[in-house]
């Protein structure tokens, strides 16, 4: 059978999951503040921003580049609990072609209350699906291959920035692999707009798998290496971002306060992801990790309850925030089509929004109804070992 060593550690590392669900609950701040908020320009424009709402969207920054990481690390370590890569190989490539159709149709909907299909959104679970398919491959290789491919493209994809789209024939190709942006297909009747290009996505997720041979190890020896692995990012942040030369495409520059200059130091590129975007997320993640398994017994298993469970909380999470939004717009007189058409699935009324006080009353009323029934699907997933639960 090829599988990892029959005495790897068949119980959960609690932790992993602690902090999938500590990422969950806040993506749903991100999304509440994407439905509700008054403030109709980027929250990371500190000029016009102020510092709270700058880190009201600076904090879910963590979300994706977490989420796709230990989506990795848990592909490894579903080896370890028996399975053969063959089948890890075909589990990662099913889900991860369910996760791209996921996108397109359920999430999307759920997106747009709409079923105008010119315009398609490729974001954060199409990219997931596509790492998943990736590394259905990869997972062959042997782990300093696999470390080698994630480090090369999470390193190295920054060199491309320059490289843009103006003059390709196929244009959206460059789109999907590493420039976001808008394609228009079939004379523009159709466009597709990619928020998360693959690479370096794919890179991200790599890691993670490979990561998975450190949290199989015993947790004194474990934890040590997540310190000095996460406090070691932490430090090379700093550094690369400080020299200003590489790593991300926007610079920073001193500011007219010191908290401005702070605030421009830690805007790093999203869309696609930075190499400092990436370093100054996954550090402090990673460094959390050992953290958590002390975490207090009620807390963990709160956070747990989301982190068992990440797709159907994911989908249930955006329609309801859209679903609120959009019966609250129409008790105050707002079009109910200014939360149905594709052109303003971003860009709502004038006259809509509250402060950011309600947004996070909002947020946490959303995550609290979503607790039960999370906690529910969990249980479900828990006592029943049916093949398609390993799909949602």
């Amino acid at each position: 059978m090829d599988t990892l060593d029959a005495s790897a550690p068949k119980s959960r590392v609690q932790s992993i999951d602690v902090l999938r669900g500590i990422i969950m609950v806040i993506m749903a701040l991100d999304h509440t503040r994407d439905f509700f908020t008054n403030l109709h320009h980027d929250p990371l424009d500190f000029t016009n921003a102020s510092a709270f709402y700058f880190f009201t969207r600076w904090i879910t920054h963590f979300c994706a580049p977490v989420f796709v990481f230990l989506s990795g690390t848990s592909a490894y370590l579903s080896l370890a609990r028996g399975k053969t890569k063959k089948q890890a190989s075909w589990l990662l490539f099913s889900r991860g072609l369910m996760l791209i159709i996921f996108e397109v149709t359920i999430i999307r909907l759920g997106w747009s209350f709409n079923f105008d299909y010119s315009a398609i959104f490729l974001q954060v679970i199409w990219a997931l699906g596509c790492c998943m398919v990736v590394l259905s491959g990869l997972i062959f290789l042997p782990i300093p291959a696999i470390a080698i491919f994630g480090l090369v493209l999470v390193l190295g994809h920054n060199a491309f920035d320059m490289v843009k789209t103006d003059g390709f024939s196929m244009p959206i190709l460059w789109d999907i692999l590493h420039q976001a942006g808008r394609v228009g297909l079939f004379n523009n009747s159709f466009q597709v707009f990619v928020l998360y290009p693959i690479i370096p996505w794919v890179g991200v997720m790599a890691l993670g798998y490979c990561m998975g041979v450190v949290i199989k190890m015993a947790a004194i020896k474990r934890n040590k290496i997540l310190y000095r692995l996460g406090l070691s990012l932490i430090s090379i942040f700093i550094i690369v971002r400080g020299i200003n030369i590489y790593g991300d495409p926007h610079p920073w520059h001193y500011q007219d306060t010191v908290l401005h200059t702070l605030l421009d130091f830690l805007k790093c590129q999203k869309y696609p992801p930075s190499l400092c975007y990436l370093l100054m997320t996954l550090g402090p993640a990673i460094t959390l990790l050992p953290v958590l398994e002390n975490l207090k017994d009620g807390l963990s298993r709160f956070f747990t309850v989301y982190g068992r469970v990440p797709l159907f909380y994911y989908v249930l999470h955006i329609y309801l925030i859209h679903a609120l939004a959009l019966v609250m717009a129409i008790a105050m007189g707002i079009p109910a089509d200014d939360f149905t058409r594709n052109s303003s699935m971003f860009n709502h009324n004038a006259n809509w929004g509250f402060s950011l006080f309600w947004v996070y009353i909002i947020w946490i009323s959303v995550v609290l109804i979503l607790y039960y029934p999370c906690r529910w699907y969990m249980k479900i997933k828990m006592k029943h070992k049916k093949w398609w639960l390993s799909y949602l």
